[in-house]
Order: C-alpha cells, then structure tokens, then sequence
C-alpha cells in the first residue's frame, strides 16, 4: 500500500495530503453507488469491488476512462470546473460534498509561514450570545473549536469556562469526554456529524497544523472516530433535532439552528438550541434558566479572551 493512504496526513507536508484527500473521497463516493442506483446493468457475483467501476463511472461522467482514473489517483491539477461538474452528477454528490471535492481537486493556496491566529468573535455577537437568556447558544469556528457561549449553554452542556481553551473543541468533547456520550441520545449520529464537519474542514485547509494535530490526536484515541475519518463523509453545519438526557432535568427534544455569521470571511457559526412551544422540553429549558448560577459556576458564560 501507498504510504501516504496509510494516515491522515501527508508525510512531507505537515497536513493532510490533497492528492490521497481526492483520491480517497472519489474511491468513497464511487464504492457506495450500485449499478442499479444509476441504471446500469448489474452482473451479479461476477463484479469483483463493490459500488461502480472506474470505466462505468467515466460513462456517467462524459470522460474518458484514463481521464478519471488520473483524477482518482490525486491529479486534480487541470480539471475543469465542467468536469469536476460531471463527475459530482454522476456520483450523486450533496451539496456538501460537491464543494469538497473541488476544494481538493482545486486547493486554494494559503500563506504557510505565518503562524495560526486566534479566531476573535465580535463583540457584537458576544453581546448578542447574553441577550439570549432563554436559549443556550454559542459560537463554534474551525476545527470545530468553542470560542464562545452564554450562561444557557453552560448549563446545557457543562461549564466550559472550566476547560483548559485547547479542550473546549466539540470533536474532543464527543469522543474523549464520557460524559457527553450520556448526554446525547443518539451519540453515534453526533459523532458522525463531528467528523463530517471536519472534514470539510479539511477540504478548505489542508495545510491546518492544528487541525492535523486534532486529527492525530483523535486517531490515536479513539477506534470509533478512525473508522468514521476513513469513510470521508462530508456535512456542513444546518439545523437539525437532538435528543439529549441532561443530568438535572432528564429528557430534552431540542430543535437547533446554525448560522453563519456574514463579513469578514468568517468560518464560524452561531448554533441555537431551542424546544417546542408548551412541551416538557421548553419546560426544562425555563428551569435551567430559573436556576442561573446554581445550574453552572458564576462566570462560565464568558468564553475566554
């Protein structure tokens, strides 16, 4: 085997590897398509690797079989935007995963001297984070890091203001803190979530020392989160429903919402948690709210500077 498929970054580079990035995320989409799924002929026992062949792929796709068979060995370096088009349409790719697959076909370069700036949250967004006493929100930016929160939030999720900063980062939370695998109901849709968000994470800065540090640091801790890493799932944060089992108050249905903050080129997002009018869930929630200080330490509302 290749050397530089075997982890999750380049030998070289320091990062993440584009070329074994693309290759892997197009061998990915492609094992999971059945003939049938895009009308093709199936023949049975007599196919010998699962989902599409190269050559079947490259049919869908209006390009040749040697084109493809390029890009899906890493050699995304002339493809055209029809092309790389094409190919997501004929690997039935979301959204989601169409922009990944041309920020790793078409890296953006990134100054590589410079060293990684702390993300500073606007102090408009901080006060508008306090003014939201009824609703446990925060702010999340790269490597899915927690940069800030209000007094709702900690009583949700734990005092963060508790945390060294490097371990305030949901990824390292889900999948080395016991305690956030009770909290959430469905734990392996949560974890799956996490990766997938850094994933595109990593689709966008490849060269991220700390995110490869994060990764490292998660596939050497954790079985559960190499296995999810090596399917290369893609997601962008959206809005969904979760079903958390909190200490204090139990059972808790929430709706939550992401917002992407506009200006600036600001990867971080604003995330909202908030229940249905009148049910048990909304109830919980005023109770946390009731009891402020006594629900999470005086002072974890603020994230540190």
């Amino acid at each position: 085997m290749d050397e530089q498929h075997t982890g999750p970054a380049g030998p070289a580079s320091g990062g993440l590897d584009p070329r074994a990035e693309l290759s892997e995320f197009l061998r990915t989409r492609r094992a999971r398509l059945k003939p049938e799924d895009v009308g093709l002929p199936d023949f049975g026992r007599h196919r010998r690797v699962p989902g599409l062949r190269r050559e079947e792929l490259a049919q869908l796709a209006g390009v040749s079989v040697a084109y493809y068979t390029r890009l899906e060995q890493g050699n995304g370096r002339n493809v055209s935007a029809e092309v790389l088009d094409s190919i997501a349409r004929a690997l039935r790719l979301t959204d989601a995963e169409r922009a990944h697959l041309t920020h790793l076909a078409k890296p953006k370069r990134h100054r590589r001297k410079q060293a990684p700036r702390t993300e500073q949250v606007r102090p408009a967004l901080r006060q508008l984070l306090e003014s939201m006493d009824t609703v446990p929100a925060y702010v999340v930016g790269r490597r899915s890091e927690i940069l800030a929160w209000n007094r709702m939030a900690a009583a949700l999720f734990g005092d963060w203001g508790r945390m060294p900063a490097q371990e305030r980062n949901w990824a390292r939370l889900v999948f080395l803190d016991p305690d956030y695998r009770d909290l959430f109901m469905e734990w392996d849709q949560k974890a799956s979530d996490m990766v997938a968000y850094l994933r595109m994470d990593a689709g966008r800065r490849p060269d991220d020392p700390q995110l490869v540090a994060l990764v490292g640091e998660l596939s050497v801790k954790s079985e559960e989160f190499r296995r999810l890493w090596a399917a290369h799932d893609v997601k962008e944060k959206s809005h969904g429903v979760k079903r958390m089992r909190h200490p204090l108050v139990g059972g808790l249905t929430l709706l939550w919402e992401s917002f992407r903050p506009a200006g600036e080129g600001s990867e971080q997002s604003l995330v909202t948690y908030f229940a249905e009018p009148g049910s048990r869930s909304a109830e919980a929630l005023r109770l946390l709210a009731s009891w402020g200080a006594d629900a999470t330490r005086p002072g974890a509302d603020r994230a540190a500077p």
